[in-house]
């Protein structure tokens, strides 16, 4: 059943971006067409009635900044986050992340909480914990994978997972003593009021196949990039973006805007934690293994440090690897003589251990390095340290939180 429905959603995604052919796939996307007019109806109509005030916004009284994109996946935004709550932890923040943890199991038990009077919290009632900043409380089965990854990463910030982000704010803040909340894909989630909002968009692909969900990648028209106070260009190598910043200036004239690189920094293995600089897969017979959402560009990235891809195998976004998927790749790399298998560091939070370890397994540890518009990034990190101006931006504006 599993393997069933990971080869219905990796057809749906060939239909998507054009690789699936025949008659089966051009009547799907016709449907999906249709479908997507529908769709940004439904995305419209929702932000007007957030603006109307027919739906409830709830503002918690402390910094919350939304890092997210108008696009499904793929446009980097886990190194953001990282990179945003580093900083501000840093600068004396108390950060925590707010999470709805895609595709996380629920857990088996309520986890034991007691509150700072003592008393013993609902666990029915409260949202998982993955971290406290201290302590790491929950794998990447229970958490998802990136808060696992982000609660890993970093010490001192604290990781809550919930749907109901205004109840994970509201559990950061008096429980954790969270003064800043860092809302991940949160440009979608108005239920909570954003203080700051930064949208990611990809250099290499800025909005996708251009057309909304389902046909496209599209979560939200470009128009609705006018909602961002801040502005990341990920993924960039280098090139002039003049006519991508153009274009995004026909729908947000004021926000301001950075570039960078999403780059490789080391090599980790999987299971010993051992590391390894960039130039050991210098000409290395190497299998990549991804579950990601355009997993071609990370094998590009292997090659580009000198990999010889040999064997690829890709599974749809967030799968989580099997011991028989593991095993099975695994002897493969045996017949084929490979001497590494390199995965993404988001898949490395749920690749089991194989029945036998014959080629090691790294993943690669990607960072994110500003081109342009460090100056930017410093006066953002700076405003985030002294938020009372933002509050009074907040209530100036209030009434036209959304376009």
């Amino acid at each position: 059943m599993k393997e069933t429905l990971a080869e219905l959603e990796r057809w749906g995604s060939d239909v998507i971006f054009g690789r699936a052919k025949g008659f089966r796939a051009t009547m799907m996307r016709f449907l999906m067409k249709a479908l997507s007019v529908v769709f940004r109806a439904i995305v419209q109509n929702r932000l007007r009635l957030f603006r109307s005030g027919w739906k409830r916004q709830y503002f918690l009284g402390t910094m919350v900044v939304s890092i997210g994109n108008i696009t499904v996946g793929g446009t980097g935004k886990t190194p953001v986050v990282e990179l945003l709550a580093r900083s501000l932890r840093d600068r004396g923040r108390n950060v925590a992340i707010l999470s709805r943890g895609y595709k996380s199991k629920k857990l088996e038990k309520p986890q034991k909480w007691r509150g700072k009077n003592g008393k013993r919290v609902d666990g029915e009632k409260m949202p998982k914990v993955v971290s406290t900043g201290k302590a790491l409380l929950l794998d990447s089965k229970f958490a998802g994978d990136e808060p696992f990854m982000l609660a890993r990463n970093l010490d001192g910030v604290s990781v809550v997972v919930d749907k109901d982000r205004v109840k994970g704010g509201r559990f950061a803040i008096s429980q954790l003593d969270a003064d800043t909340l860092l809302l991940d894909d949160g440009m979608q989630y108005l239920t909570l009021a954003h203080s700051i909002d930064i949208v990611l968009v990809d250099a290499g692909s800025p909005f996708g196949t251009e057309s909304l969900l389902p046909r496209g990648t599209l979560r939200e028209p470009p128009k609705n990039l006018r909602r961002a106070s801040y502005i990341f260009l990920t993924k960039c190598d280098g090139s002039s973006n003049e006519a991508l910043i153009a274009r995004i200036r026909r729908f947000n004239r004021t926000a301001e805007i950075m570039e960078c690189t999403h780059g490789p920094i080391y090599l980790e293995n999987v299971f010993t934690r051992e590391r390894k600089p960039l130039d050991f897969l210098k000409d290395k017979w190497v299998a990549s293994i991804s579950a990601i959402a355009v997993p071609e560009a990370f094998e590009r990235s292997l090659e580009k440090l000198g990999a010889r891809v040999e064997v690829r195998r890709h599974f749809p976004d967030h799968y989580r690897f099997s011991r028989k998927d593991i095993d099975q790749f695994m002897q493969r790399c045996v017949e084929r003589d490979m001497e590494l298998i390199v995965t993404t560091e988001k898949d490395a939070v749920r690749f089991p251990r194989p029945a036998e370890l014959n080629v090691p397994v790294y993943f690669l540890r990607i960072e994110v390095e500003i081109l342009k518009g460090q100056e930017v990034w410093d006066r953002l990190i700076a405003r985030l340290c002294d938020p009372k101006p933002v509050y009074e931006s907040i209530l100036r504006t209030r009434d036209a939180y959304l376009p």
